[in-house]
């Protein structure tokens, strides 16, 4: 059976700009352009040139795709002059694009209340400016802006938006839920009702916002209704809650047989298995953490924790995945906790490299380590490297690279030299490496960071090993109530080539529990990349810990 061609539509580097907190620069565009352009998207909106100096900088110099059409974002034309004369549109047009997509009103309340013009103005501003981008030689687009709201207000005056610019020539009429508040039964329904009424569904796109969860799904809906472009952005990127997530349109569209039987997308299943790499990459251009609960590319999207549900998965993955993880760049995590049974253990044993027969007493004294420590507050399943380090530790497999002897982290509130009130912090901390006593200071901006910056300031000949070393994330967790409470520190590291890995510390003070997860990320590197086992026994010096404020 012939498969029909759906097409992609990449809104990241223009409505995923629209973000709180996202802040995008001319080389973070190139960088994501390419991606976008390796993973097969049909075309990539790269902005809105002349709209800020951003955007015109990159138009300037296009980025050179070899499988997307690079995409320039514009408004129609101003009512009350010509396309030749509306500078807006001028500068949507100089660039060397292969493709403009403009927005256009398609709702009558903000035609009379944003634009305050009449119906027909509107309608001719749609026609005039699809004409000139053609004029341009560029492939036209309309976005209807508001379209499903202005189709429930008035479906004739909406329809006719979307006719007027195919009729004059646009390739695609996007129908736009720029509130994000239409459910997918609508939208399938409308879509269809589009199509009924003589509008061609090949000719059709759908633009989906996130504000009640249903992006996705709607973007389904049209597509089962008949539109064969999809708009979206990495990651859901977009203004309020987001727009249509790419990054889950696109494995459900290649692996859900309900889509992949019917359609056929630009990117392949080659192309599938770079999807992980590049929804984290995205991540560590805005510089934030991943989202570990993400559909198909989050770290948890293949994690189990169950022990029956392990069991099963041993025997068959298929028990409890939905896709095969490495379909999509991921893989399969077995988590460690208190309800982790013997499956668990040696699974995630298997996926550290450690070879043990399962036979072997010591993976019950292991499982029941856990358990006990899971009791005093520490948690495994969101810790990967510290249950490494606490496995291969129990097999005599950590060499004890360094020794700390003692730590000290002063807290101080003063004024400084300008007489601003500040608070100050700084740690010194006495570490053995090889029988050579070293002793490092470090200032930070709290004492985590001080301890942070003593602790790496000197290792010795481990040094080289942990220059790029640094890290992504801190969370802290109260266990228990009162001053006294236990308290549960996760930390993300992270080196030079984006590995990340996770280490846990737990303690009735803050400090320690940091110092702790921070002793566990530092010794996790040495022990994977290969730093040299010490050649001289540690001394048996107690460690002391000062904490003074």
């Amino acid at each position: 059976m012939t498969r029909e061609r759906l097409y992609l539509f990449d809104t990241t580097l223009r409505d995923g700009a629209q973000t709180q907190g996202v802040d995008f620069n001319v080389e973070d565009k190139r960088l994501i352009a390419g991606l976008l352009d390796e993973l097969g998207i049909d075309y990539i909106e790269g902005g809105y040139p002349g709209a800020n100096p951003t955007d015109t900088s990159f138009f300037g110099d296009r980025p050179a795709l070899k499988r997307a059409k690079f995409t320039a974002f514009g408004m129609t034309k101003r009512a009350g002059r010509s396309a030749a004369n509306d500078p807006g549109l001028a500068a949507v047009l100089e660039p060397d694009t292969d493709a403009v997509c403009l927005v256009a009103k398609s709702w009558d309340f903000h035609v009379a209340v944003a634009l305050g013009i009449t119906n027909e103005e509107n309608l001719e501003s749609i026609a005039d400016s699809v004409g000139a981008i053609a004029a341009k030689r560029r492939e036209p687009m309309i976005d209807c802006e508001h379209f499903f709201d202005g189709y429930k207000a008035n479906p004739a005056y909406a329809l006719a938006c979307v006719k007027t610019a195919l009729d004059a020539g646009a390739r695609w009429a996007v129908l736009c839920d720029t509130n994000g508040g239409t459910l997918p039964d609508e939208v399938e329904r409308i879509v269809r009702e589009v199509i009924a009424s003589g509008v061609p569904g090949e000719r059709l796109g759908i633009h989906a916002h996130n504000d009640t969860e249903n992006a996705v799904a709607n973007s389904l809906a049209a597509i089962r209704a008949g539109v064969r472009q999809v708009q979206g952005t990495l990651n859901g990127l977009g203004e309020r809650c987001g727009n249509a997530n790419m990054v889950s349109l696109i494995p459900t569209l290649l692996l859900k047989k309900e889509y992949a039987d019917r359609f056929e997308i630009g990117v392949g299943r080659d192309d599938l298995k770079r999807l992980t790499h590049v929804s984290r990459t995205l991540d560590e251009v805005l510089n934030r953490a991943p989202n570990r609960y993400a559909p198909y590319v989050g770290e948890a999207a293949f994690a189990s924790k169950a022990g029956i549900h392990v069991s099963a998965i041993l025997k068959d993955p298929k028990t409890y995945e939905h896709v095969p993880p490495e379909s999509v760049g991921n893989q399969r995590i077995i988590a460690v906790s208190a309800q982790a049974g013997r499956s668990n253990i040696l699974a995630t044993l298997e996926a550290a490299g450690i070879e043990i027969d399962p036979k072997d007493a010591r993976v019950q004294r292991l499982l029941d380590e856990v358990k006990e420590r899971e009791f005093l507050g520490y948690s495994y399943d969101g810790a990967g490297a510290s249950f490494e380090l606490l496995a291969r530790r129990l097999l005599g497999q950590v060499p004890e690279y360094f020794l700390i002897e003692s730590f000290r982290v002063l807290v101080e509130r003063r004024y400084n030299a300008v007489g601003d009130l500040v608070t100050v912090s700084e740690a010194t901390v006495k570490i053995n490496v090889d029988g050579e006593k070293l002793i490092s200071v470090g200032e930070g901006n709290g004492p985590v960071n001080a301890l942070d910056q003593a602790l790496r300031k000197d290792l010795g000949k481990y040094s080289p090993f942990i220059d790029d070393l640094r890290l992504a994330d801190f969370k802290v967790r109260i266990l228990t109530s009162g001053t006294e409470a236990v308290t549960r520190v996760l930390i993300e590291s992270m080196d030079g080539q984006g590995n990340r890995w996770f280490t846990v510390g737990v303690s009735p003070n803050i400090v320690d529990a940091s110092f702790q997860a921070l002793l566990d990320s530092i010794t996790y590197k040495l022990l994977r990349d290969g730093a040299p086992a010490p050649e001289r026994p540690k001394s048996k010096s107690s460690r002391k810990t000062e904490i003074r404020v």
